[in-house]
């Protein structure tokens, strides 16, 4: 009995994860995974720590050596490609200029950086001269990053706290080198949640929706910013894909509020209405 090969028309739509390991399961690579799956990606990875954590928060860093954190990236970016890619959590200005050389020698676009700092419990994640480095190194190669108001407060050395902070902030972050700045509200007072979109060239796009009542909040920044990689991936238009990423972390939020895990912020459910996977047509079938 025989079998007919027929060759592959199609490809898997990809994204790279750049960031560390939450042991928890509820963020960092973890977060990311679950979220590529659920929008119907196939996510890789390459691991810039090994925390250990939980919901109450972190207890230890184990950080990857800067000659293996590329060697993961070019593994994948030398084989499978990718079609988009998540940054995450560097800890180090080492990492960083690691991961800012991988970029140019592959070619690689459609970038989200999320700049991880402080964990929600209040850890610093990040060390001191890696911010400076996050701006000068990796702000020009983003297609996008995602800071959120402590966030951006950390990068621009002054409190932004309110909703009318966040368009001097984004115009600031702009001027860092950013191409585009999604700046998160979601520790804004009050029962709106507000997120502000800023490209260079382009008006503001204001997202605005109500507050989504819920302790497991965990790993929702890193869902965002993945959810926002998988649908650039796939296509959308920048303002559209903050749209549909903002829209998935709300459901998860929501489908998630009412479940319990561990004894403090627990995870979204990423899981609540997973997509199939999503193909491209090969350009040039083999």
């Amino acid at each position: 009995m025989t079998t007919e090969f027929f060759p592959p028309i199609h490809e898997y739509v990809r994204v790279l994860v750049i960031a560390g390991s939450d042991s928890g399961g509820g963020a960092g690579i973890q977060a990311d995974l679950k979220t590529l799956s659920a929008l119907g990606c196939y996510g890789m990875t390459a691991i810039t720590a090994l925390t250990a954590q939980n919901t109450q928060g972190v207890r230890a860093i184990h950080g990857a050596p800067a000659d293996f954190l590329a060697a993961q990236i070019d593994a994948v970016a030398s084989d499978i490609g990718a079609h988009a890619v998540k940054i995450g959590m560097l800890h180090s200005a080492e990492l960083v200029d690691t991961v800012a050389h991988a970029i140019d020698r592959h070619g690689l676009q459609h970038i989200v950086l999320d700049p991880v700092m402080v964990s929600a419990t209040g850890a610093r994640l990040i060390e001191a001269d890696a911010v400076q480095a996050l701006v000068t190194q990796l702000f020009p190669r983003a297609d996008l990053i995602t800071p959120n108001l402590d966030e951006a407060a950390l990068l621009l050395g002054r409190p932004v706290q309110t909703a009318e902070d966040m368009p001097a902030a984004a115009q600031a972050l702009l001027q860092m080198g950013a191409r585009a700045v999604l700046l998160k509200g979601g520790h804004l007072p009050g029962e709106e949640v507000r997120d502000y979109l800023l490209e260079r060239g382009k008006d503001p796009h204001v997202m605005q929706s109500e507050c989504v009542h819920t302790p497991n909040v965990h790993g929702s920044g890193c869902t965002l910013s993945s959810a926002l990689a998988a649908f650039l991936a796939q296509g959308l238009p920048l303002a559209l894909a903050a749209e549909a990423a903002r829209s998935f972390v709300i459901d998860a939020l929501k489908s998630g509020a009412g479940v319990r895990t561990g004894h403090g912020a627990g995870p979204l459910n990423h899981g609540f209405s997973p997509k199939a996977t999503v193909f491209r047509e090969l350009a040039n079938p083999s």
